[in-house]
C-alpha cells in the first residue's frame, strides 16, 4: 500500500508544478511574441505550427493542474 505524501512532499511538488507552469507560460508568451513578429511581417507559414505549440503547452498545463486536484483530493 502507498503511503500518502506529507504535508511537506507535497509542498515541494506544488513548487516543482508551479515551476513548470510558470516556465511553460513564458514559453507561451514568448512563442505569441515570436508568431505575431513573423504575421506581421508577412510570414503566415509559422502560424499554425505555433498554435499546435501552445496548445500543446495548454494541455501540460491542464494536465499539471489535474495532478494537483488529485493530488489534494486523496490527502
Amino acid at each position: 500500500m502507498k503511503r500518502p505524501f506529507t504535508r511537506d512532499q507535497k509542498t515541494t511538488i506544488v513548487y516543482g508544478v508551479l515551476c513548470m507552469v510558470l516556465i511553460l507560460v513564458v514559453l507561451q508568451l514568448w512563442l505569441l511574441t515570436a508568431t505575431m513578429n513573423a504575421f506581421l511581417g508577412g510570414d503566415v507559414a509559422v502560424v499554425w505550427p505555433a498554435l499546435a505549440a501552445s496548445l500543446v503547452c495548454l494541455l501540460l498545463n491542464a494536465g499539471l493542474l489535474r495532478y494537483v486536484y488529485a493530488l489534494e483530493s486523496h490527502s
